[in-house]
């Protein structure tokens, strides 16, 4: 591959000296969140939204909470600024929301821009320009001292136009992150002093990542200059917009905060041009899961999934951080084993505090945060395939079925399951599980050879049993118990029988009154399990042993 045609970010990104904060700075709140999804997200798809997908986009960002939303681009297209123009009626916009509108330094597409939001109680006008050399060379044809006159001049018409309205200003030098930071910090505080920025009708400086071309920590430092060095600093306002052109968007914004961001625009899960805009789902959630109140709704996580993939028509990938199908799910035994053992200790925890579970504080391996967070349940936790282990099968058909299998069967039937998945490959559901459960240890002592049977206590200490076989043919044993009377009856008529494990238990209450038994014995020299369920501990019983022993008869392999 021809990488040397590529030069490295150090030789195409100037970085200015600090000495750096950032790194030992903590998030302890969250951002004011711009959601993107109506202007930049909604320009990558290859259909964008029509009236009713932005509507519905737009009611999904006022339901989660998000308090200031750019909503469009309307210079651009008559269906955006038809879309703002609806926002302009009366109770369309939460009174708590403010909507930005984006537009290029154009005083043609200004005025167009501002007769879109007429009507509307406030707003916030965004201009960009590209202010990166190799922007300003090849697509705008302007030096860096015409640019910066093409800025103000646009800038002053704005603020002209704003006059006796409530109109915030938001500036975004587009690829900040490949320009000369003195340059943007002069173009930057020159606006600040335009706009006469105050702490209570503060400017915007927003400074994109346009395309991600280093690795984070340089553009922390990018931000932290910034920060630093922008005048009136109370009355700015530092808003970062990364892009995902390297995978580190969510990288970006996050050290962008510690360097001194105040605001992040994006996209639900990260839509937008090339590999998209910064994801805020995963960024609040991020934040959500080290204590933070990420200060957005997402406790139905499906749901604005759901709405987002309608309106863009993209699909969220099942591996996606929090949203995605798989992502609460583990197949591998050992995560399964600790997972579910895990949730049993979060369980007895909240019940020793005295507090529901969803209360309790969370600690489970492998589960970052407890679904129940953001509205999934636990029964896709644990799935089983061919690389699934005895924990998950297990915690599936407890979770499922009510079974406590102990350990050594455990140890047996993931061996039976493992047999059942390899051929295929594929993913073997909670209700396959409980049939090939049944097929191997119940049926065979539900179809047993004897067709009567009885046990009774002869004095302390001291059991008979009695059956009949199908045959006619009868057994008669004793014993210091049911069982061991059981096996004596079966080993006078030639069966050796040897229990070597039993365990019984009573099942889910909503299952009725019923015990199930689980026997581990040595039958003629072969081991094998059996388990059998009924109304009656002892019936259990008796039949899990036949079960275990009609497997060795049958050969049926364990």
């Amino acid at each position: 591959m021809p990488y040397h045609r590529y030069k490295p970010a150090h030789e195409r990104v100037e970085v200015p000296h600090t000495d750096r904060a950032w790194p030992s700075a903590r998030i302890t709140r969250a951002p004011l969140w711009v959601p993107v999804d109506l202007r930049d997200g909604n320009q990558a798809l290859a259909e964008p939204m029509d009236p009713a997908r932005k509507r519905r986009m737009f009611g999904l960002l006022t339901g989660m909470g998000f308090k200031e939303i750019e909503v469009g681009y309307p210079s651009s297209s008559q269906l955006d600024f038809d879309f703002v123009r609806e926002l302009a009626a009366p109770g369309a916009v939460p009174e708590d929301v403010t909507v930005v509108v984006f537009t290029p330094a154009r005083r043609d597409l200004i005025e167009r821009t501002f007769a879109s939001i007429e009507g509307l109680p406030r707003a916030v006008v965004h201009l960009y320009t590209a202010t990166a050399p190799t922007w300003r060379d090849v697509v705008l044809g302007h030096d860096r001292r015409e640019l910066r006159a093409l800025i103000m001049d646009a800038a002053g018409h704005v603020a002209r136009l704003a006059e006796g309205r409530d109109v915030r200003f938001q500036f975004s030098p587009e690829v900040f992150n490949l320009t000369e930071p003195d340059y943007v910090l002069e173009v930057c505080n020159e606006l600040t002093a335009l706009w006469d920025a105050s702490p209570d009708r503060p400017v915007i400086h927003n400074l994109p990542a346009t395309v991600e071309v280093a690795t984070p920590n340089v553009y922390a430092d990018q931000i932290e200059y910034m920060h630093r060095h922008l005048d009136r600093r109370d009355a700015v306002i530092l808003s970062v917009h990364p892009h995902n052109d390297r995978g580190t968007g969510v990288a970006c914004a996050e050290l962008a905060l510690l360097a001194g961001a105040q605001r992040v625009e994006g996209c639900l899960f990260g839509n937008g041009e090339r590999t998209g805009n910064v994801d805020l789902v995963t960024l609040a959630l991020n934040l959500h899961s080290q204590g933070v109140d990420p200060m957005v709704d997402l406790s139905d996580i499906d749901e604005v999934r759901r709405v987002v993939e309608h309106c863009n028509r993209l699909p969220v990938p099942d591996r996606h951080p929090y949203a995605g199908d798989l992502v609460y799910t583990a197949f591998s035994g050992t995560h399964q084993d600790a997972i579910g053992k895990g949730l049993a200790h979060h369980a007895k925890r909240a019940a020793e505090l005295g507090v529901p579970p969803e209360q309790a504080p969370w600690d489970v391996p492998y589960l970052p945060i407890d679904p129940a967070d953001v509205g999934r349940g636990y029964q896709a936790v644990i799935r089983v395939n061919s690389q699934s282990g005895k924990g998950g099968i297990a915690y599936l058909l407890r979770t499922r079925y009510g079974l406590e299998l102990p350990r050594r069967m455990q140890i047996d039937f993931s061996s039976v399951v493992q047999r059942a998945t390899d051929g295929s490959g594929e993913e073997i559901t909670a209700e396959q599980l409980w049939e090939l459960f049944h097929a191997t240890y119940l049926a065979p002592g539900e179809t047993g050879a004897l067709a009567a049977w009885s046990t009774r206590e002869t004095g302390p200490g001291s059991h008979e049993f009695s059956g009949t076989l199908r045959s006619g043919r009868t057994l008669h044993g004793t014993g210091n118990g049911p069982l061991s009377a059981l096996t004596a009856a079966l080993a006078a008529d030639g069966i050796d029988v040897d229990i070597l494990h039993y365990a019984e238990h009573a099942l889910d209450p909503g299952r009725g009154s019923r015990a199930i038994a689980y026997v581990e014995a040595r039958v003629d020299g072969a081991t094998r399990w059996g388990a059998a369920q009924d109304t009656s501990v002892l019936t259990a019983s008796v039949h899990a042993v036949l079960a275990a022993v009609n497997r060795v008869l049958a050969d049926v392999p364990g």
